[in-house]
């Protein structure tokens, strides 16, 4: 017996109506189809071909065509040749449209769109993660952003939220003993962001923080001198490499990340 025939007809890529034939067809005991996908049409001519085919095959055509001028063509073009159709995706967003109250946009491939802007934010975390406080410099030459502070300047809360805005982020941490990354002097100052903090609020925090730990509130980590040594460090380190620097003392993260992106901007537009 010859096999049967579908054919996917789509103005984006068809894997959506693709993967609805075969959730049909395997209510058939694996009935023996051809799933034939014809992908990005625009054009009637195309769809008219596709008709013809299907007429001449005995087959029924299944499609998810957001462009009305095209899904009313085919529609009528099966109809006048005697072609089953099934529109997927069509009868859906007309009853959304009505739940919603507003129009839909019409446009071809948005979930493929909207697949591979979730796939950014993901490469973007897993570079922050893999970037964090410094563990790998070759991420500095890499990244949109890099973030250069002390310890506890919430170097790596401002990585993850400013991963999740698709921003591939590096930060390196700066202490007095440890020579910065060359990597640090070569990347544009433009990408580079100083995270600046009040020694006293850095003092608060790193007691705080040594205090959670279970362990002495007055260890050097938490001396307002050494924290001092440590900010006049950083701040010449930022002065050599000449970028922009942020006072993150009394800001939340979101704040941080909203005046980086800014920043940003700007220098996009200017």
């Amino acid at each position: 017996m010859k096999n049967r025939v579908v054919y996917v007809v789509s103005d984006s890529v068809g894997e959506t109506a693709e993967l609805v034939v075969k959730a049909a067809v395997s209510q058939f005991n694996g009935s023996q189809t051809d799933i034939k996908r014809i992908p990005y049409v625009e054009d009637t001519a195309t769809l008219a071909e596709v008709v013809a085919l299907a007429k001449l095959n005995h087959a029924i055509i299944a499609f998810t065509l957001v462009v009305p001028e095209l899904r009313d063509f085919l529609v009528k073009e099966a109809e006048r040749e005697g072609v089953i159709v099934n529109d997927i995706i069509g009868p859906l967003i007309e009853k959304m449209s009505g739940l919603y109250e507003s129009n839909p946009r019409f446009e071809a491939g948005l979930v493929r769109k909207l697949d591979e802007d979730y796939f950014k934010k993901i490469e973007a975390i897993e570079f922050a993660v893999k970037y964090d406080d410094g563990r790998d410099p070759r991420g500095i030459l890499r990244a949109d952003i890099v973030l250069i502070g002390v310890s506890r300047t919430s170097k790596t809360p401002l990585s993850q939220y400013l991963a999740h805005k698709r921003y591939k982020v590096a930060n390196v941490p700066i202490v007095p003993e440890v020579d910065p990354p060359e990597e640090l002097f070569k990347v544009s100052p433009n990408k580079c962001f100083g995270l600046k903090i009040s020694p006293d609020k850095l003092n608060h925090i790193r007691r705080e923080r040594l205090k959670s730990l279970g362990l002495d509130d007055q260890a050097i980590y938490a001396n307002i001198t050494r924290i001092k040594e440590e900010l006049e460090h950083f701040e010449s380190i930022i002065s050599k490499i000449g970028c922009d620097v942020v006072d993150v003392s009394n800001k939340a993260v979101e704040e941080t990340a909203n005046i980086i992106l800014n920043k940003i901007n700007k220098r996009r537009t200017n």
